[in-house]
């Protein structure tokens, strides 16, 4: 003759799991409306979605407008770099109209420089002038 041991549930938790144990219809039914109720408001298109997607704001690029220079000499020394390739490449791309500044640095066999422009350029025009000027 074996009883059933019947659990006593002891916090809200357990009493709650036991009660979703217990009815297997009404749970059922509650993730059928958990998984409904998150398509409704899933913020994107899903398929033949009977809802519009969020409306995205576009952020505006609020950074500097500049142009990277990257020049590889592999195996020299970052005194032979500046001398012989940044320097050059700093003098002769301040030169070009527009540049507000310009950033460079030298390591072990690379050097990079940083030209800035002024705000009111526009960025295509820009790169390009400094192509023109790297291919003198």
């Amino acid at each position: 003759m074996n009883k059933k041991k019947e659990i006593k549930p002891k916090s809200f938790i357990d009493k709650l799991i036991l009660f979703f144990l217990k009815n297997k219809l009404i749970t059922f039914l509650w993730v059928c409306f958990i998984i409904l109720f998150g398509f409704y408001v899933m913020p994107f298109e899903y398929g033949r979605s009977f809802r519009s997607p969020i409306p995205v704001d576009a952020i505006p690029d609020i950074g500097e407008k500049q142009v990277i220079v990257f020049a590889d000499w592999p195996g020299r020394s970052p005194q032979d770099v500046e001398d012989q390739v940044t320097y050059p490449l700093t003098v002769t791309l301040q030169g070009i109209p527009g540049v507000k500044s310009v950033r460079s640095f030298s390591m072990f066999g690379f050097s990079v420089c940083y030209v800035i422009f002024r705000d009111n350029v526009e960025f295509y025009w820009a790169r390009s002038r400094v192509l023109e000027r790297l291919s003198i």
